[in-house]
């Protein structure tokens, strides 16, 4: 509905720093949505797209789906690094990135690497595809500004959804595309079954132009922000020897990254479900065959409440305790 877009383009601007007026936003049934239509519409099977790695398995599925040809960059503790060699041999269509809070490493892409992406990807002809996922928590330094907004011309398509601020049952998600990329997309929507729900997209567009979903995403950074510091205070106590902790400044995950290589994060991940927590194992996002030296955990706090908190790094505790138990008798045992 056109009040949901004007209401988006709004919000955007004066949130994220986004350039757009209405017509350039689309609104979809959520982010994996948003994915599906940027690889069957601004690329061709064959073409070459690039995914972080470790990166969201989401996209590469909608990419292969596409029959593209995926390409995983290494993501180290700045962002997505790129080489020369990359941009000469693997030249992108499309460039699938998670800038404010990667997935799942939690890193923050610096400007300076945000700046030589669109630079770049002007030269290669290539689009970047900015998922900004979860960019509304933000607990630690100045607001970071969409990549779309840093250049009149970036050849970005932006990605949002309410399923991290809102509920995931909204099923309500929003691309942002170029000017010169408006038609094409109108054209192939104009093909498609149309989607979504009329009354919730007006009602979502009243919420949001009222201030209300303003004051709703104060409370939840609130909220989060202190299972944050709950979380990053147990770990401490408790793990601190053994991790590195990675992207706690926003969203409503971070990663511990293993200090000891020779633990697994899989094994980890397996030993602690069995213990009854759930972690995710970094090493299970790899994008590409080649390795991405990651290897942790990934720990989400949003749907914890504090009081468990503690109790589940405790268990997660215990559990690293025991590998590093079994590391430390592997490795007398290869001395004698």
């Amino acid at each position: 509905m056109p009040a949901l877009r004007e209401a988006i383009s709004a919000h955007l601007g004066a949130s994220r720093g986004v350039r757009c007026d209405a017509s350039q936003v689309f609104v979809t049934s959520g982010t994996q949505s948003s994915l599906e239509l940027c690889a069957r519409t601004f690329a061709d099977a064959g073409d070459t797209a690039w995914i972080e790695n470790p990166g969201y398995l989401g996209a590469l599925t909608a990419f292969r789906a596409a029959q593209l040809r995926t390409v995983g960059i290494p993501v180290d503790a700045s962002g997505i690094n790129p080489s020369a060699v990359d941009w000469h041999r693997n030249k992108p269509k499309l460039i699938y990135i998670t800038p404010s809070h990667q997935y799942p490493t939690g890193t923050v892409l610096d400007m300076t690497r945000r700046l030589a992406m669109i630079a770049n990807a002007k030269a290669a002809g290539a689009l970047i595809v900015e998922d900004d996922y979860d960019s509304e928590f933000r607990y630690e330094g100045p607001p970071l500004p969409a990549m779309q907004g840093l250049s009149r011309d970036a050849p970005v398509i932006y990605l949002g959804t309410f399923s991290k601020t809102m509920f995931p049952a909204l099923r309500t998600g929003y691309m942002v595309v170029p000017l010169n990329l408006v038609e094409p997309l109108r054209s192939v929507l104009a093909r498609m079954a149309p989607h979504g729900r009329v009354a919730d997209q007006l009602a979502l567009a009243d919420f949001l132009r009222c201030g209300q979903f303003g004051l709703h995403l104060r409370r939840m950074r609130r909220l989060y922000h202190s299972r944050r510091d709950v979380l990053l205070e147990a770990l401490q106590q408790e793990i601190g020897e053994f991790v590195t902790v990675h992207g706690s400044s926003a969203g409503i995950h971070l990663s511990l990254q293993l200090r000891e290589a020779q633990l697994v994060d899989t094994v980890i991940a397996a030993a602690a479900l069995d213990a009854g927590v759930v972690v995710r194992a970094l090493s299970a996002h790899a994008t590409a065959l080649r390795p991405h030296g990651w290897n942790g955990l990934l720990l989400g706090y949003s749907q914890v409440h504090e009081a468990s908190i503690a109790a589940n790094v405790h268990i997660l505790a215990g559990v690293l305790r025991a590998a590093m138990t079994i590391v430390g008798r592997s490795q007398q045992g290869s001395l004698v």
